[in-house]
C-alpha cells in the first residue's frame, strides 16, 4: 500500500478536535495523520487579540511544513477557512505538498482583491 501523510487543517471556530472521526479511519488504513490547532484555536493558547496577520494564524501549519524531511510530500486537507491556510502553506512550501484538498473550503483568488466576489454579488446591477 502507498502510505500517505495527511495533514488536516480545521476551519474557523474549530480546532484539531474536529477531525476526531476521520483521523483514526485514515490511521487504521495505514496512513500517517497530523492534526494541529492553528493560532488561538482549539488548545493553542495564543490569544486571538495577539494574532495580527494570517501568517501568524497559520504559523503552526507553516512550522510543521518547515520541519518535514526534504523529500517528504504530504496530502494537505483544509476545511472552511482552513482553505486559506493551506493555500498559504502551498505558496511557501510547494515542494512539500503532493496534493491539496479544499473540503468545502475557501479557495483564494490570486488575480483579484479579496473583496472582488462581494462586490460582484452585492454591488453589481
Amino acid at each position: 500500500m502507498d502510505r500517505k501523510h495527511y495533514v488536516l487543517v480545521h476551519g474557523a471556530c474549530h480546532g484539531a478536535w474536529c477531525w476526531y472521526k476521520l483521523k483514526p479511519l485514515l490511521e487504521s488504513a495505514g496512513h500517517k495523520v497530523t492534526v494541529l490547532d492553528l493560532a488561538a484555536s482549539g488548545i493553542n493558547m495564543k490569544r486571538i487579540e495577539d494574532v495580527v496577520t494570517f501568517s501568524e494564524y497559520s504559523e503552526p501549519l507553516l512550522q510543521l511544513l518547515a520541519t518535514l524531511a526534504q523529500n517528504e510530500k504530504i496530502v494537505l486537507v483544509g476545511h472552511s477557512l482552513g482553505g486559506l491556510s493551506i493555500a498559504l502553506a502551498m505558496d511557501k512550501f510547494p515542494e512539500k505538498v503532493a496534493v491539496a484538498v479544499f473540503l468545502t473550503a475557501v479557495i483564494p483568488d490570486t488575480e483579484h482583491k479579496p473583496s472582488y466576489v462581494l462586490e460582484k454579488v452585492c454591488f453589481s446591477s
